[in-house]
């Protein structure tokens, strides 16, 4: 797979000037698009980030699967220096290199990418999934573990359950029950996907884990030590 995008641009190094990365993920931002727009889905992928040696290495873990099947036809494991501490709202800027590199070796290139992380559902629209789809024009879906940042009603508790997730008076995602009576996973479009589709595809890339398959690939393989 190639991915061909300028990275001094997408994620430029890291001189510490936090006021300056929120300013560009600012004008990232404005370049989103929240419409179902993806190809039909022969190959996804999951990606997830870990850390290893005490958060001084980055390990940044890619699985493409048969979209039809679930199938895992490749993964890989990417690794860099850590190139930036932890920064609230920032995720991204330390992940996205590692991510990057790791999607770049996979041997096709997926129609989508669920990303362990958020999509819009951030304080500036442009959380990890977001950024991805923005810099690779890659269509993305977020699915995060827990709340960045807005508020919702209480999730029913089935399978399928969801409420809308709000932020200053915005809906910027929704929380989804993937599982009867487990803890809710934080959906949000990246990129090239609808708000309302999704959850619609969390759900259809679920088996009987809380995660959907592809992230849940990636999360272990992430983790793995």
């Amino acid at each position: 797979m190639t991915i061909s995008i300028d990275m001094a641009r997408a994620v430029p190094p890291w001189d510490g000037d936090v006021a300056k990365a929120r300013r560009l993920q600012t004008e990232l931002a404005a370049q989103l698009r929240l419409v179902d727009d993806y190809p039909p889905l022969h190959h996804v992928a999951g990606v997830d980030v870990g850390f290893e040696d005490n958060g001084a290495v980055t390990r940044a873990a890619a699985v493409l699967l048969d979209a039809r099947t679930l199938a895992p036809i490749a993964e890989v494991v990417s690794r860099q220096p850590t190139r930036m501490p932890y920064i609230p709202g920032l995720l991204s800027f330390r992940e996205l290199p590692a991510l990057l590199q790791a999607l770049s070796e996979l041997p096709k290139t997926p129609d989508m990418v669920f990303v362990d992380g958020q999509g819009v559902a951030h304080p500036r629209r442009l959380g990890i999934a977001a950024h991805l789809g923005v810099v690779t024009g890659l269509p993305t879906v977020g699915v995060a573990k827990s709340i960045l940042v807005g508020v919702h009603q209480e999730v029913g508790p089935h399978r399928g359950d969801r409420q809308p997730l709000e932020y200053k008076g915005e809906v910027i995602g929704c929380v989804l029950r993937s599982k009867d009576k487990v803890r809710p996973l934080i959906v949000s479009p990246g990129y090239r996907v609808s708000m309302s589709t999704a959850p619609e595809l969390v759900m259809a890339f679920g088996t009987t884990y809380r995660l959907p398959e592809p992230t849940r690939l990636a999360d272990k393989l992430a983790s793995r030590r």
